[in-house]
């Protein structure tokens, strides 16, 4: 089984078939064994009747004992070394399905970590969830090709070259009838093959728009939304229903064509091996071997269109999944020659915009559209390509390592992922890199102590995925608490109180200047209570900026940011924004 931690190597992208070619090629030892052991226990099935027949002819019908014995015994051990062959056969082909199935497992994660910021930009979580779910074990069963499918065509051929030996007419109907069965079931598995592709898609859709549901809820509900929103995904539920009516009606008519022909096929060549009996063509003994052999066909010619039906429906996945291997991150970089970073704090300047953060200041930014600082912020943090500088120096064109150490963006709506609480304000370092009065000053700087004494193990109570059992508010705190122990150079933080209330808000801006004294800070917000603790504030109109002074400057000589920052006082005022007004009590499933 491939290793967690070893080098799976380069999916091979160019095609869906090229892909499934790559997962059976890394593991070549395992794919020659399970075609080994498909076509050995397709060929003993095939042996049997054989072996009966001679029994018949030689031992049966002249009333020799002793022979019918040595065939009988020959038939017996043939059953008992097919059983052991099919028990590999199993085995080897699910640890090629398994080994299938971890290997691109391994690769969609490492293209979603390389993707890092660009994800939710570039594709759903509803395209994400379908290939984990669904993708990746399709195209690991479709794996089964190289197995029983390699054993099919096998014994098709060995059954072809008993019958010759017994008539040349039976041979050839064997030899034709078989393909054209392919024949007749190869369009509908064409059929398949779109109505797949446009199941999945609907499916993708509609699984994110569940996670879009889940994640909006509480607004939705509040605007008087969710009604409306429920009817349109009942809606496109129902057309997902009919699409997989679609694609089930074309499965039923594969599965019942791959067994119900090979069946008609069986009924002819009998039909014709007892007149050609009844004629003394043949003997008693070969109409059972030619009853017996076509009968087995029914098992390859079955696994035969099995395959070709998973293989169809595994290209399907397969393209998804090279669809998404093809992204590429946002391009953050340039085509000159990697500089160093400055050796000493300095300016970030943002030319497209004038905001420049001056070294060991606290810097803020406000917008009436907070879509604009964003874009800032996301400037600065090297997430997108611009001009921007760093002490002189085009931050694109310092190597990204160092950009990532020593510059450190704090989403508001950054992942939190589930595990301790210690866990997850540590980050890369690991819950024991950080002492317990480090993360208590952390801890203190964001206003979070009472979540602590609220868990019920403190620092080593469990937290939800995304922090499910923790409010807006608490979540914000943490994600803030892993930032402050970050301690970064930079700190570039987006919208870091807007979920709380005023009272908690005040005593974060406060301590969040003084854990940050020295450092280098900017902020985004509207908030006063904020924009009263920073040194500097630009204020930002169609993203340039159009003013710059301090918080009280500003109020004084800027009638339009005197009008954005007093709406601003006003919600918290009145508490309209759904900030956190139970201060710091946690969910009841957190309590528990």
């Amino acid at each position: 089984m491939i290793d967690s931690y070893a080098d799976s190597g380069t999916p091979d992208r160019r095609s869906p078939g090229r892909y499934l070619w790559w997962l059976l090629a890394r593991q070549p030892r395992r794919a020659a064994g399970g075609a080994l052991f498909g076509s050995v226990w397709m060929v003993l099935l095939v042996l049997a009747p054989y072996l009966l027949s001679r029994a018949i002819d030689d031992g049966l019908e002249p009333g020799h004992l002793a022979v019918l014995a040595g065939w009988s015994a020959a038939l017996l051990g043939v059953g008992v070394l097919n059983a052991w062959v099919s028990i590999m056969r199993h085995r080897t082909m699910t640890r090629l399905r398994m080994d299938a199935n971890f290997r691109t497992v391994k690769a969609v994660v490492g293209q979603a970590t390389r993707l890092g910021a660009a994800l939710p930009r570039q594709v759903s979580a509803g395209e994400i969830v379908t290939i984990g779910v669904s993708d990746v074990q399709q195209i690991s069963q479709a794996l089964t090709m190289a197995g029983p499918g390699v054993g099919a065509v096998v014994a098709y051929l060995v059954v072809a070259g008993l019958l010759l030996s017994i008539s040349v007419l039976l041979s050839a109907l064997v030899l034709l009838g078989v393909p054209l069965i392919g024949v007749l079931v190869g369009p509908l598995l064409g059929r398949l093959q779109s109505a797949e592709a446009a199941y999945r898609e609907r499916q993708s859709g509609l699984a994110a728009r569940i996670g879009d549901l889940a994640g909006g809820l509480r607004v939705l509900n509040g605007l008087g939304g969710k009604g409306l929103y429920a009817d349109n995904f009942r809606h496109d539920s129902r057309k997902l229903v009919a699409q997989g009516y679609r694609v089930g009606a074309v499965t039923s008519w594969v599965q019942a064509l791959g067994l119900g022909l090979p069946t008609m096929f069986l009924a002819v060549v009998t039909w014709l091996a007892a007149r050609m009996a009844a004629q003394g063509d043949i003997t008693i003994g070969e109409l059972v071997a030619v009853y017996g052999y076509v009968a087995v066909l029914v098992v390859p010619v079955a696994f035969f269109i099995e395959s070709g039906y998973e293989l169809t429906r595994g290209k399907v996945a397969a393209r998804r999944v090279i669809r998404f291997l093809s992204l590429e991150p946002d391009t953050t970089g340039s085509d000159r020659t990697i500089a160093d970073a400055p050796a000493s704090p300095s300016a970030l300047r943002d030319p497209a915009s004038g905001v420049e953060v001056a070294p060991g200041k606290l810097t803020a930014l406000v917008s009436a559209r907070p879509s604009e600082s964003a874009a800032v912020v996301d400037r600065l943090g090297r997430f997108e390509r611009s001009a921007v500088t760093w002490g002189g120096v085009r931050l694109d064109e310092v190597a990204l390592p160092q950009v990532r150490r020593r510059i450190l963006v704090a989403d508001n709506e950054a992942d939190l992922f589930a595990g301790t609480l210690r866990e997850v304000v540590s980050g890369r370092w690991g819950p024991y890199d950080k002492d317990d009065a480090t993360i208590d000053r952390a801890v203190h700087a964001a206003v979070a102590q009472d979540i602590v004494r609220a868990l019920p193990d403190g620092l080593d109570s469990l937290l939800d995925a995304q922090g499910r059992n923790l409010s807006g508010g608490q979540r914000q705190r943490i994600r803030l608490v892993r930032a402050l122990l970050a301690d970064p150079e930079v700190l570039l933080a987006l919208e870091p109180t807007s979920a709380l209330d005023a009272h908690t808000e005040a005593a974060l801006a406060a301590r969040l200047r003084a854990v940050r004294s020295g450092r280098t800070t900017l902020v985004t917000g509207t908030s006063p209570l904020l924009l009263d603790q920073a040194d500097t504030v630009y204020y930002l109109v169609d993203g340039k900026v159009a003013a710059v002074g301090s918080h009280r400057k500003l109020l004084g000589e800027e009638p339009g940011y005197r009008a954005l920052v007093a709406r601003g006082a006003e919600d918290e005022d009145g508490n309209d924004n759904d900030n956190e007004d139970d201060g710091a009590r946690p969910s009841e499933e957190a309590v528990r």
